[in-house]
């Protein structure tokens, strides 16, 4: 029997490439967004079902799960739904700061919880999140969407230990740079006139040519998210591409403060 795989945003970029890539693999997806008349290449895909769901409306998380689990057994849930800022926090809103939390952790949180009891009864399933490597290292300028991503670690690390006995593996996978339409529909930059110049110096360094050729393609995260669907293993984290992996063993080895400092050095000079 085909497993199936629910997926929050589903739209575009990683979400959208794993919801392809499992299909491919003969799974069933249920490909969740919040406009899912938009994404009409995805209904070309006979084992895909398209579901509306905003991760921050907490009752069409309740609803869009009562009619997923309707349709069969649910294997797998990808929290893959995600929203970013990247400025000085000074220049970000009310309004911005309340939609990454409530997108990066609070949603995750929920669609979570709901999928619990179903999993339990089951006597297993996987809750995969995608995180960052920003989860694990902190750059300038990302202080919320790292606040999101840290507490995400965190949280994981104690779910797993409520959710291993029970037969139900929790993890997160951690993509560095990534070529998807983040920036353009996901991702908020914040400005504020105090942090312009050092805030252009770090923006030369971060969208530099060397960073754009260095972003790996989406299909190459969906490939890692469906080893940790199906590895059986209760490993907690799985790294992404060679800056995701270079800069976490570069922070380990060097230790948490040289790294920053190095850091620093790196963007400001």
């Amino acid at each position: 029997m085909a497993k199936t795989i629910f997926i929050t945003g589903a739209s575009s970029g990683i979400g959208k490439s794993t919801a392809i890539y499992f299909a491919n693999k003969g799974w069933k997806v249920i490909a969740t967004m919040r406009n899912p008349q938009t994404v009409t290449d995805l209904e070309e895909y006979e084992k895909i079902t398209l579901l509306p769901l905003d991760v921050t409306n907490v009752e069409q998380i309740k609803s869009t799960y009562e009619k997923a689990v309707s349709l069969g057994n649910i294997d797998v849930v990808l929290n893959n739904a995600g929203y970013g800022t990247v400025g000085a926090l000074e220049g970000t809103t009310d309004k911005e700061i309340e939609q990454v939390v409530n997108t990066n952790l609070l949603g995750i949180i929920r669609v979570t919880k709901e999928f619990i009891p179903h999993f339990r009864e089951n006597k297993g399933g996987v809750f995969i999140t995608i995180s960052s490597i920003g989860g694990l290292v902190a750059y300038p300028f990302f202080s919320l969407y790292h606040a999101t991503k840290w507490a995400i670690e965190g949280w994981t690390e104690s779910m797993a230990f409520e959710l291993n006995r029970l037969g139900i593996q929790i993890k997160t996978v951690q993509p560095g740079p990534t070529k998807t339409d983040f920036v353009g529909r996901s991702l908020v930059i914040p400005e504020h006139p105090a942090y312009d110049d050092f805030f252009d110096g770090f923006k030369k360094v971060f969208f530099s040519d060397e960073v754009i050729n260095s972003l790996a393609p989406a299909e190459t995260v969906s490939e890692v998210i469906y080893e940790a669907a199906t590895d059986g293993k209760n490993q907690l984290r799985y790294l992404v591409g060679t800056v995701a992996n270079g800069d976490y063993n570069k922070r380990l080895e060097l230790g948490a403060e040289a790294f920053h400092q190095d850091l620093d050095k790196a963007f400001f000079g």
